[in-house]
C-alpha cells in the first residue's frame, strides 16, 4: 500500500500542475484529434486530460519505484543463489 501511495499522490500533484499549465496555454475547444474536433464539452476534455496526465505521470512514478528497487532485490537474490566462499 506504501508504494501504491508512493506512486500516486505525486503522479496526482504533477497531474494538477499540467492540468492547469497546459489549460492556461490552451483553449480545450481549440483541440483536434487527427484534423477533426473532439466532441466532448470543455468539461470533458479537460477531465479526460487530467487522467491521461494521472496515467502517463503514474506509469513515470512506477518506473521510478521498479528501478529504486532493482539492485537491491538483484543483490539479495544473487547472495542467495550463489554464495561466495573465501
Amino acid at each position: 500500500m506504501k508504494n501504491l501511495m508512493w506512486i500516486a499522490w505525486p503522479s496526482f500533484l504533477l497531474a494538477c500542475f499540467l492540468e492547469a499549465l497546459v489549460f492556461t496555454l490552451v483553449d480545450p475547444m481549440e483541440i483536434h484529434w487527427l484534423s477533426e474536433g473532439i466532441n466532448l464539452s470543455r468539461q470533458g476534455i479537460c477531465s479526460l486530460a487530467f487522467f491521461v496526465f494521472w496515467a502517463v505521470t503514474g506509469v513515470s512514478s512506477a518506473l521510478s519505484i521498479f528501478l529504486m528497487n532493482l539492485p537491491s532485490q538483484s543483490n539479495r537474490a544473487s547472495a542467495t543463489h550463489h554464495p561466495v566462499t573465501e
